[in-house]
């Protein structure tokens, strides 16, 4: 009896948006590699320059789409790196908020001008109106109640 694979009506979603991230980083891990840190703590620092006053290791972990276990040592990587610092919440001793430090800021700004260039010339190899309406659409997907 011959195996019968199954029919599906509907392209590979989540593996297709895997290969465009993959696709995607290629461009980007040259830089991170350059300076010294990992893809993971490159999303971290993007989304601690993002907010301002810090976040909690939970909402780092939303944004970030990392573990709990992963994140928690990866930030105590980072922390005896002296990326960023950690401080209990006065209010409530068992919450801790994450923030970077001058050294990662400084980081960043050494890294940002390649990541911008990468960005400049994605633009002009896929177009800013392509460009401008992944953004749009990956926002809708990523907003919408599936």
């Amino acid at each position: 009896m011959q195996n019968q694979s199954p029919e599906f009506a509907h392209r590979n979603l989540p593996l297709l948006l895997l290969q465009a991230r993959e696709h995607l980083m290629e461009r980007f891990r040259p830089i991170l590699k350059a300076h010294g840190i990992s893809e993971q703590q490159w999303r971290v620092m993007r989304a601690l320059l993002d907010g301002a006053e810090g976040l909690e290791p939970r909402e780092i972990g939303d944004v970030c789409r990392l573990s709990s276990p992963s994140l928690a040592g990866m930030l105590a990587r980072m922390d005896d790196l002296g990326l960023v610092t950690r401080e209990r919440l006065a209010h409530d001793q068992r919450r801790v908020r994450v923030r970077l430090t001058g050294k990662s800021r400084a980081l960043a700004a050494r890294i940002a001008p390649a990541v911008e260039e990468t960005y400049r010339r994605m633009e002009r190899e896929l177009g800013s109106e392509l460009l401008g309406r992944l953004y749009r659409t990956l926002d809708e997907v990523m907003t919408a109640s599936l």
